[in-house]
Order: structure tokens, then sequence, then C-alpha cells
């Protein structure tokens, strides 16, 4: 037995990875925000990072619905997208 069904599972996702595309996007404007106040180098590539990773983890599924891009191609594409931005998080924790 399931705990959801097929439709409320995908109501389920759908308002996750709404929430992770609003919260990931406060995230990269007051990241953003705090670079163009400061001009420090690191919280530019720190906004950079966090718009890869939340761009990341919303493409799939609207690559999916939209596009009608295979799942798979999909979920590689978000997991680059997510790899590109931790690269990006940790080389802007690296930079002076």
């Amino acid at each position: 037995m399931t705990l959801l069904g097929e439709t409320e599972l995908a109501m389920a996702l759908a308002v996750v990875k709404t929430l992770v595309l609003v919260v990931g996007s406060v995230i990269t404007y007051f990241a953003y925000k705090a670079y163009r106040r400061t001009r420090q180098r690191a919280l530019g590539f720190l906004a950079a990072g966090f718009g890869l990773v939340t761009l990341g983890l919303v493409l799939a599924g609207m690559l999916y619905e939209i596009i009608n891009v295979p799942l798979a191609m999909g979920i590689l594409l978000e997991s680059l997208l997510v790899l590109a931005g931790f690269l990006v998080i940790a080389y802007s924790l690296y930079v002076q």
C-alpha cells in the first residue's frame, strides 16, 4: 500500500519544487544583494552558485512536463547544474 496516490504524489512534488524555487531564489537574491553592497568577489560566486543549485533542483520536472525531455535526461541535467552550483559555492568559500 502506498502512502500517496500518483496524483497526490505529483501534487506534493510540485508544491515542494515550488517551495525550493522560492526559497532558493530568496537566498540567491540576498547573496547577490550582499555582493552588490560589498563588491566582494566571493559573495558574487556564492550568489551564482546558489542560483545554479536552485535552477538545477527545479529543472528536471520542468523539462519533463513542458518540453517532453525524457525524465532521465532531465535528471542528468538537473544533477549537472547542482554539481556546478556546489563547485561554485565551494570556490566562493575558498576565494579571498
